[in-house]
């Protein structure tokens, strides 16, 4: 049986929520991206793709959906380790990748792109400790109150957290032993990542 294109679009949607977050969307998440009113709506549509046998799910429970056919999701993620990043190079480049670790792919939220190994106690109060690998998500942008991953001129990589007011930008240490970073606007700072999670060694 052949999908109409709102049935293709429907179907589409769930392969990139899946792909991107290991779980298929509610129906309500559904109703908020296509606009639908009602959850009969959504519930049509499901049912569409059942009969032309392209997904299968628990009734009325949308958080059941699979793809049939698709390869599902491995339980590992394998992440790079990030380790010296050189001035000016992206913090993913050829040069920066020591090896790459298998994680756990549903222990940190958002998915994560990469690992990297804390130096320093300025994230103490945070639970952040010298020698972590900490996950993060890449993205040049950070809300308030987020914990980022920053580069910060010739000085490279710094874990802080985020304090945005307007235009104002400070790095906050989490110990007071450190004090705050306020970026150098002429230096070479950006946002690469913000965090997701740790994993400690023993």
């Amino acid at each position: 049986m052949s999908l109409t294109p709102r049935q293709q679009q429907v179907l589409d949607f769930l392969r990139r929520q899946i792909d991107a977050t290991g779980l298929p969307p509610t129906i309500h998440e559904l109703m908020a991206a296509f606009g639908w009113a009602s959850p009969n709506a959504a519930a049509k549509h499901l049912d569409a793709l059942i009969a032309a046998g392209v997904i299968e799910m628990t009734a009325n429970k949308a958080r059941t959906i699979q793809i049939v056919g698709a390869r599902k999701p491995s339980d590992t993620l394998e992440l790079p380790l990030v380790g010296r990043v050189a001035a000016g190079e992206p913090i993913l480049s050829d040069g920066s990748v020591e090896r790459t670790v298998a994680v756990d792919r549903w222990a940190f939220r958002p998915r994560p792109d990469f690992l990297l190994r804390v130096q320093g106690d300025s994230m103490i109060d945070d639970g952040i400790l010298d020698g972590d690998l900490i996950a993060g998500k890449t993205t040049p942008d950070a809300e308030d109150g987020q914990i980022v991953i920053a580069r910060l001129g010739d000085s490279g990589i710094t874990i802080k957290r985020l304090y945005r007011r307007g235009r104002t930008l400070r790095l906050l240490p989490r110990n007071p032993n450190h004090a705050p970073i306020d970026p150098d606007p002429s230096e070479d700072f950006a946002i690469e990542g913000i965090y997701c999670g740790l994993l400690r060694r023993g």
